[in-house]
């Protein structure tokens, strides 16, 4: 009789990643001639990552430095949650967040993908802010990882401990 095989989805974010794509973006915006005088900066605070800049135009833009600095350090968009731009005295603000894990509705959005669509055969059980998928076939559980990457879910999905 075959042993089960198994793997865990998992969203995490390399923090030092992270932190350096902030550094490059701040570097970008004391450098970079169109942000010269307007105040933009990027804030990072633990949890919080804080744009400032004196228009909402330029806040804007702040943001889509940040950006590209994290697709460049290969952290997915899906893992940064950005509020909308808001006004705070002379200034204009944008709130960001890293989202780490997945969430319970995630969890149970992305058990119903696999029992729906996957192949049969497959179990997932969701385990904190992770799942489990094991299958007595690791074809069934190759075949499941695809399934997942295409699917259209709201956060960056990584498989680990694949055995």
């Amino acid at each position: 009789m075959a042993s089960e095989s198994s793997f865990d989805v998992v969203s995490k974010i390399d923090k030092q990643e992270v932190a350096n794509a902030l550094n490059q973006a701040q570097k970008e915006l004391s450098q970079r001639y169109d942000f010269k005088g307007v105040g933009a900066e990027v804030d990072f605070s633990g949890e919080k990552i804080l744009m400032k800049a004196n228009s909402e135009e330029r806040v804007m833009a702040v943001l889509d430095v940040l950006q590209s600095k994290l697709v460049r350090r290969g952290i997915s968009l899906k893992s940064l949650d950005a509020g909308e731009p808001f006004a705070s005295g002379k200034e204009y603000r944008i709130e960001a967040s890293m989202k780490e894990g997945i969430a319970q509705d995630q969890a149970k959005k992305i058990n119903k993908i696999i029992r729906d669509e996957g192949p049969k055969g497959v179990n997932s059980r969701i385990q904190g802010d992770e799942l489990r998928v094991t299958s007595k076939s690791r074809d069934d559980l190759q075949a499941t990882m695809a399934l997942l990457k295409g699917a259209d879910v709201d956060v960056d999905l990584q498989f680990i401990n694949f055995r």
